[in-house]
């Protein structure tokens, strides 16, 4: 036996999942009756697991040069034992503390290339999606008010929940920074009955909610339009705003600039609503153990994090006054799970759905993902905050008419009352 396969042995022995490894050659080691199974097609991936590079051990899975059986949640829980060090040691700094970080430049995020990764990803296939989203197709972190919430409920429960915290009125003009498959716009078009209008980078997305509108009879107060954030008119602002599951595509260089487009897209004294996905760990600057790349190459071309606290900076330099802030994290964990037994539960439709040998190739990436992230979110690698902020310089407390004024949130409670 090789040292790799030694150590790949010794590697096992040490484990609390059993597991049973199928080395290139054909050999096996570790116990025959155990529920997980690997199957390591090269020495190159061999090598690699004994590293605990997960980022390259899902690109090989993805390329068909490893495989598995066996539950996606028993893999996350074997890749968590076997990944070298803390994901939230600044010196490892993490397969998903810093997930689908890069290279923060303004190269990267230009008009043209923000749309191409967009589209690359939520256009992969609205039949796709439909599978393992729940019937509104929000796809972003759901809000489990109640424990005993499924998925539907618990999305319909953050959409109102958004809509409660910017204190959502009839009449009042509202926009959706990439509105996806239009969850939260029409929720807040048809709940709240505010006048919306949405935007996304995604053409899929944009055919879709347009005929969505069209079919629910709400053509006169809302639309959704094919346009990125920087080109908005700003001759009209809004009374509130939400950026849901976007600022991620934003890019670290460009935070500031972006939080100062939105302050400037809403009327003095409106309400902002910025929720996303955030790093763990305030040193990102590593990407530890690969899966960063795996994310970027498959998943999220573009995509970047940043840790809350860098995120308040920005928010202050574009101008805006940070007013509440909420983390989601254990949210999301439930919400990825979910996402992620749905897909497991019907691979062989989703096969279906992405049936050329790019699309298989998406399919394994996405089951690698959903589970990866979720394991991320249980961990505290990643984490997922809302923030609520208003233009700096709302006025002095002296001047606000408390409580009748419906603009500041004076306390926390309006966002919870029945």
């Amino acid at each position: 036996m090789s040292s790799i396969s030694s150590a790949v042995e010794a590697k096992l022995a040490q484990l609390s999942t059993p597991v049973r490894l199928t080395l290139p050659g054909g050999g096996q080691v570790g116990p025959a009756n155990a529920q997980m199974h690997l199957i390591i097609k090269d020495n190159i991936t061999l090598a690699q697991l004994v590293a605990g590079q997960s980022g390259q051990l899902g690109e090989a899975y993805v390329e068909g040069r490893m495989d598995f059986e066996g539950s996606m949640r028993d893999l996350m829980r074997l890749a968590a034992e076997i990944l070298p060090g803390s994901p939230v040691d600044a010196a490892q700094a993490g397969w998903l503390t810093a997930i689908i970080k890069r290279l923060t430049s303004v190269w990267r995020h230009s008009l043209e290339r923000d749309a191409r990764q967009i589209q690359f990803h939520y256009d992969l296939s609205d039949d796709f999606y439909a599978l393992w989203l729940d019937p509104r197709r929000v796809y972003s972190c759901a809000y489990y008010r109640e424990p005993g919430m499924a998925l539907a409920q618990a999305q319909e429960a953050k959409l109102d929940h958004i809509c409660r915290k910017l204190r959502l009125q009839p009449g009042e003009r509202f926009l959706d920074v990439g509105a996806g498959w239009g969850g939260l716009l029409l929720w807040a078009a048809e709940q709240y009955g505010a006048d919306v209008t949405g935007i996304t980078l995604s053409r899929n997305q944009h055919a879709y909610v347009s005929g969505l509108i069209e079919k629910k009879g709400l053509a006169g107060r809302a639309r959704m339009m094919l346009l990125d954030y920087r080109e908005l008119d700003e001759i009209r602002p809004y009374d509130k705003l939400a950026s849901v599951g976007m600022f991620e595509h934003v890019g670290r260089a460009q935070l500031s600039a972006y939080f100062d487009k939105l302050r400037r897209l809403v009327k003095p004294g409106g309400l902002i609503l910025n929720h996303g996905i955030t790093a763990g760990g305030v040193d990102n600057s590593q990407l530890g153990a690969g899966m960063g790349d795996f994310i970027e190459k498959y998943i999220f071309p573009g995509g970047e994090l940043t840790h809350i606290s860098h995120v308040m900076r920005h928010l202050a330099e574009g101008g805006l006054e940070g007013l509440d802030v909420e983390n989601l994290r254990p949210h999301y964990a439930r919400t990825l799970w979910a996402w992620s037994d749905a897909l497991e539960k019907q691979l062989d439709q989703a096969g279906a759905a992405l049936a050329s040998e790019q699309g298989q190739k998406s399919l394994r990436a996405y089951r690698v993902y959903l589970a990866g992230c979720a394991m991320g979110f249980e961990h505290g690698w990643i984490a997922l905050h809302q923030v609520l902020a208003h233009p700096q310089g709302g006025g002095r407390a002296d001047e606000l008419d408390y409580p009748a004024d419906l603009a500041y949130p004076w306390r926390r409670d309006y966002m919870y009352r029945a």
